[in-house]
């Protein structure tokens, strides 16, 4: 074997997938423990939604915002939803950013996130 077929052969056993790996985290289930603050995952789908999440932050919870349903379905009632939240974020002291296209994440009263220009 040569030394570059080695190289290569060495290198696709070694490499990992990693969109598979990160995936995997996912998938792990577990007991929720007792903690003071959780991060939720949550879907922005419809106006009831914006009660459920207003409640998770009042408790102090983190919420990770998946708005996906509402940029294909409305992206005008997505705007009007999340200039809501901006309104709550702000009156109890929270934060709110944009992680991707379809994520936000929305921080509790005295937890502020760092953002980049």
């Amino acid at each position: 074997m040569s030394f570059v077929s080695k190289i290569l052969n060495r290198s696709q056993k070694d490499s990992v997938d990693i969109e598979d790996f990160l995936n995997t985290l996912d998938t792990e289930t577990q007991e929720v423990e007792e903690a003071d603050a959780y991060v939720k995952p949550m879907f922005l789908k419809a106006d009831t939604d914006l009660k459920t999440i207003a409640k998770e932050l009042k408790d102090g919870n983190t919420v990770l915002l998946n708005v996906s349903e509402l940029i294909k379905r409305n992206p005008v009632r997505l705007k009007e939803q999340i200039n809501k939240l901006k309104r709550f974020t702000d009156e109890i002291d929270g934060d709110m950013a944009r992680i991707s296209e379809e994520k936000m994440i929305l921080t509790p009263a005295r937890i502020k996130i760092i953002k980049r220009k």
